[in-house]
């Protein structure tokens, strides 16, 4: 998903109210990272959170905010990995006071990682949540975004991309264009504009529109 399909899901998403929460965990996200590899993500043992860790990255990259650019902590790196895949568990005792973490889980954060996300909170650092709903992980956390599995209005795969576009947009380049479309988006009268059938036509540019 690039930055004009993102830019077009945030306008659709506009009107539900949904997008200003992500926008706000996403700036407080921003105002917490300060430091260059101080900005730790982790998952489940059987759910490392990559997509959000590559996303992020090249968005921190593009917008030149080096402090944004992710540490994936894993739970158990082969010894063969290459360096940006070899950090295990022991970085988060090293955690620092002026690092975040930010737990991506689209399950419910199992005891193992609870303990450590509140040991992570006592050294001082700043937690971070992106999950399900998950109340124990919500609760140890400074900000915590849901993305239930009914109600939501996007997957939990396209918040973690919404997250991470709205973190690094500094210039506004995310803006809507006239009637909350995107700019270089054309508008139709006659197509549907209900929130469905707009993101349907998203879905259709992202991935091609299904065969016959």
């Amino acid at each position: 998903m690039n930055a004009d399909q993102v830019a077009t899901l945030r306008a659709l998403l506009a009107p539900t109210g949904w997008l200003d929460r992500t926008s706000q965990f996403a700036r407080a996200l921003r105002r917490s990272a300060r430091t260059p590899h101080g900005l730790l993500i982790v998952g489940t043992e059987a759910g490392e959170p990559w997509h959000m860790t590559a996303h992020l990255a090249d968005e921190s990259r593009l917008a030149g905010l080096p402090e944004l650019e992710p540490t994936l902590v894993r739970w158990a790196p082969p010894p063969d990995a290459p360096p940006h895949l070899a950090v295990g568990l022991d970085r988060l005792r090293a955690a620092t006071r002026s690092e975040t973490l930010l737990v991506v889980s689209a399950e419910q954060a199992p005891a193992e990682l609870l303990e450590r996300v509140d040991d992570v909170r006592r050294i001082g650092a700043t937690i971070f949540a992106l999950d399900r709903g998950d109340p124990e992980l919500d609760g140890l956390a400074h900000e915590a975004l849901a993305v239930p599995e009914a109600g939501a209005p996007v997957s939990f795969d396209a918040a973690q991309h919404l997250v991470s576009a709205a973190a690094t947009d500094v210039t506004g380049s995310l803006r809507s264009g006239p009637r909350g479309y995107p700019p270089g988006m054309s508008y139709d009268p006659a197509q549907p504009t209900g929130l469905r059938a707009r993101l349907a036509r998203l879905l259709d540019a992202v991935s091609g529109p299904a065969g016959d």
